[in-house]
């Protein structure tokens, strides 16, 4: 099962999101950056790849690895080496030199089962949904933006009632200039689901005459992109360039309200490569950004980025359940506290719980199957 994988990958994640973040003086942040970015890719392989028993075999060593991680970061947190100041009588200098060849050693490893992955992925590309190695870009929607999701594409929301009448007040206030809002989270923490329900929402369908849904990714085309939005026919396709295409798409939107979702945003460039053809004519429109990067919320001009949360115990449980059973609650009693033991498991990442949930709504609710589940996490 790949489930105790990808939790710890989403563990291992928030650890590094934190460290980075953390204004430690003499960590090198580019060798914890080329570990978060090995994390992604593994994620993303593991989101967008059908589960195989060579990949199943394989991914069993992720959690190992991913706790190896976490305990070389802990050790030098805890000891507080990662400061300015010495603790006791170590040595920082010695320490750091200690901790670097930890770490490089645990990158070592995360390559090890990327090219085992990769092995896999070749000797087994019809079970693989879309077979690139892992060590590439996670895998992109460039060529299909999707453009007005139905109600039923929405994922189910739990916690994030709050931050979902934020967005919507914001976007719907008398600001005249085009305006830019970024949601700010790590992978699985939510941001998609958040923006989908926004774009859906019945008021937000009232506010504006134009709704578009963009999803960007680390690779993406900007002319597939327009492309997949603006023209239907094959050889509308091939003979439009992108200057026509940023055109159509600029009068479509001109004198018009307009609300753009940049979903799955990875630089500054994708902004740079789109914005030209968004339209600044003081109606009020808005573009949505989601984003694991907390720092383009500067470089886009926005002051008060939505930063995403995890979630808390009971709504970790309430949305469990959602997906196990469709309903609030959970209807077999031998389930219960299992079941919660489940959801504190997933620490409060709602992707993970959403995943396990999925697992678990095909079991056959036994009681041993849902133990065997928690001892994965």
């Amino acid at each position: 099962m790949a489930v105790a994988a990808y939790a710890s990958l989403l563990s291992l994640a928030h650890i590094l999101d934190q460290q980075i973040r953390h204004p430690f003086h003499r960590l090198d942040k580019e060798r914890l950056r080329s570990l978060q970015e090995k994390v992604m890719h593994l994620q993303h392989f593991l989101e967008h790849t059908k589960i195989s028993q060579g990949v199943e075999d394989v991914a069993r060593q992720i959690p190992v690895v991913a706790y190896e991680a976490e305990d070389v970061i802990d050790s030098l947190v805890v000891t507080g080496w990662a400061s300015e100041d010495t603790i006791g009588h170590l040595d920082p200098a010695a320490a750091l030199s200690s901790f670097y060849q930890d770490l490089d050693q645990v990158i070592l490893n995360i390559d090890s089962i990327i090219q085992e992955l990769n092995g896999v992925v070749k000797e087994d590309l019809d079970d693989v949904k879309e077979p690139k190695p892992v060590a590439d870009s996670p895998p992109t929607n460039a060529g299909s933006p999707r453009v007005l999701p139905s109600s039923g594409e929405n994922s189910t929301m739990v916690g994030f009632d709050e931050r979902l009448v934020q967005i919507i007040d914001e976007l719907t206030r008398d600001e005249s200039d085009l305006k830019i809002l970024p949601i700010v989270g790590m992978g699985g923490i939510g941001k998609t689901t958040l923006a989908r329900n926004v774009f859906d929402h019945a008021y937000i369908l009232e506010s504006f005459d134009i709704r578009i849904w963009f999803t960007i990714s680390q690779e993406y085309n900007v002319q597939e992109i327009l492309l997949s939005y603006l023209t239907d026919e094959k050889k509308e396709r091939s003979e439009k360039t992108l200057a026509e295409l940023g055109k159509q798409l600029h009068q479509k939107l001109f004198g018009r309200r307009y609300l753009i979702v940049m979903d799955d945003v990875w630089s500054n460039k994708a902004w740079d490569d789109l914005k030209q053809f968004f339209p600044n004519n003081g109606n009020r429109s808005r573009v949505l950004i989601t984003t694991r990067l907390a720092n383009m919320a500067v470089s886009l001009g926005s002051k008060d980025p939505f930063s995403m949360d995890f979630l808390d115990e009971e709504n970790c449980w309430n949305l469990l359940c959602a997906k196990v059973f469709g309903q609030e609650g959970c209807p077999y009693p031998e389930l219960e506290q299992i079941g919660k033991d489940i959801a504190k498991g997933c620490r409060g990442l709602p992707l993970a719980v959403v995943v396990i949930g999925g697992l678990l709504a095909k079991s056959n609710m036994t009681l041993e199957y849902w133990e065997s589940v928690a001892k994965n996490i």
